[in-house]
């Protein structure tokens, strides 16, 4: 039995998709298709139903499923037992990140992880939009939202505290808020789809609902909206940290945290068994992020 069959056979199991899969793993789909075939005949059993969009597993491949992760999951063991080590990596890592976070912060980890690893490609789409993780073939999420899917597994990267702030020209003209209530009385700018600001106060939780004439769905943009004086903002640390360093931004309502528990996250599928690509990556940005969170000095 082949391996890498095995190894193509997960990945359709995960992403429902002959052509992704391949892909994923540098095959073309008439190739990756004929992969399939041959571990179905050598199983003497058919695993997927194909359709021209997707395929699905047969229940005989269902059941062959965690057969085929168990065989995976021993070679690699195996492997390590023999001296292999688990950061000769090769192949191609395929990541999706948010946009903001992907220029301002990953690209540049990105430099010692590959100079430690010169055999890996990575492939990367940068996207404010939730990405569909399983369907799109992607082997890593970098999110900052929280998790709502119980297939996917995430693991902490980093903090992602946020604050509320106004350039100094700004708070010269329209004053200074000090409670989130005078909100009302300034421009708000907010993020697409997350006008409501959740303050933490000494009587429990407020919510003001940010209101102005500007919004916009990129944080790069509602950062610098902000240093040009439209208004006051939510930015997290990690992308507004240089302006705040170099007191283009001030921050307000100190006194009233918002209350939030984001952070930083990668998060890949359950199904499928953890490659050493992925696992070296995950243990890399966790250690480059938590050493280097410079934005929150």
């Amino acid at each position: 039995m082949n391996i890498e069959h095995l190894k193509l056979f997960l990945r359709v199991a995960a992403t429902n998709n002959i052509s992704l899969a391949g892909q994923a793993l540098g095959l073309s789909a008439a190739v990756a298709s004929n992969h399939i075939s041959k571990l179905e005949e050598n199983l003497k059993v058919r695993l997927v139903h194909r359709t021209t969009r997707k395929v699905s597993l047969t229940e005989e491949g269902k059941a062959f499923l965690p057969y085929a992760e168990d065989v995976i999951a021993s070679v690699a063991s195996a492997q390590a037992a023999l001296g292999f080590e688990d950061n000769v990596l090769q192949g191609t890592l395929r990541l999706t990140a948010p946009a903001s976070f992907g220029r301002m912060h990953l690209i540049p980890a990105l430099t010692d992880f590959l100079a430690q690893h010169p055999g890996l490609n990575i492939n990367l789409k940068l996207s404010d939009s939730i990405v569909d993780l399983v369907e799109g073939g992607f082997d890593i999420a970098i999110r900052n939202s929280q998790l709502k899917d119980s297939s996917l597994i995430a693991r902490k990267l980093a903090t992602d505290s946020r604050i509320v702030c106004a350039s100094p020209d700004y708070l010269a003209k329209h004053g200074v808020p000090v409670s989130p209530q005078d909100l009302k009385n300034h421009q708000c700018i907010s993020l697409t789809g997350l006008d409501h600001w959740n303050f933490a106060g000494e009587n429990g939780e407020m919510v003001i609902k940010a209101k102005g004439n500007l919004s916009a769905d990129n944080g790069e943009a509602i950062r610098d909206a902000c240093v040009n004086g439209l208004g006051i903002t939510v930015c997290s640390k990690w992308i507004a940290y240089q302006q705040l360093q170099d007191n283009k931004l001030i921050p307000v309502l100190t006194d009233y945290p918002l209350a939030s528990d984001t952070a930083i996250w990668a998060i890949y599928p359950s199904s499928l068994q953890v490659a050493p690509k992925i696992r070296a990556f995950i243990d890399y940005c966790k250690q480059y992020f938590v050493e280097n969170a410079y934005w929150e000095q």
